[in-house]
């Protein structure tokens, strides 16, 4: 979602949801759809599908953020990904969210890697979000970093999920 309305969509498979944590699981080959948007195109719109990847997708109520779990095409973990996000809205049929361009990757080895920083700083810029959100996505990465300093973080229950 951006702004209230579709963005971008897409299919997922419902792999628990306990009414507090919803994990889904995106395979590969989900078609995407991009509904004509005022904002402009979004910026996946070369992409008809998702590709190679299997992705867990953790969203706990409330949390500014999402976990997701990467595994490549022989089901082999990847990585953590955490996608700072606006908190997911359910719907009858779904769920919604927004993506706030700020994405933690945890390896393996448990080395972390920032990525894409500056897209929180062009994302304001742009419009697409506000002084306001900016804070609530910092708010959120110190949260998990603090989680995962401190080896409490929620999604680690997780770590033996696989495909």
């Amino acid at each position: 979602m951006l702004h209230e309305r579709v963005w971008m969509q897409h299919p997922v498979t419902v792999v628990s949801d306990d009414g507090a944590t919803l994990a889904v699981r995106l395979d590969p080959g989900s078609r995407f759809a991009f509904p004509p948007h005022p904002f402009g195109p979004h910026p996946w719109r070369s992409h008809s599908a998702w590709e190679s990847t299997v992705v867990l997708q953790l969203h706990r109520a409330g949390d500014h953020y999402g976990a997701w779990k990467f595994f490549d095409p022989a089901g082999t973990f990847l990585h953590w990904y955490i996608n700072f996000e606006s908190p997911i809205v359910r719907e009858r049929d779904g769920f919604q969210t927004d993506d706030h361009g700020l994405d933690l990757i945890v390896h393996a080895d448990g080395r972390r890697e920032w990525k894409d920083v500056a897209d929180l700083h062009w994302q304001r810029v742009t419009g697409r979000i506000d002084e306001g959100t900016v804070g609530l996505v910092l708010a959120a990465a110190a949260e998990v970093t603090d989680q995962l300093d401190s080896n409490t973080h929620w999604w680690r229950r997780w770590d033996g999920w696989t495909p």
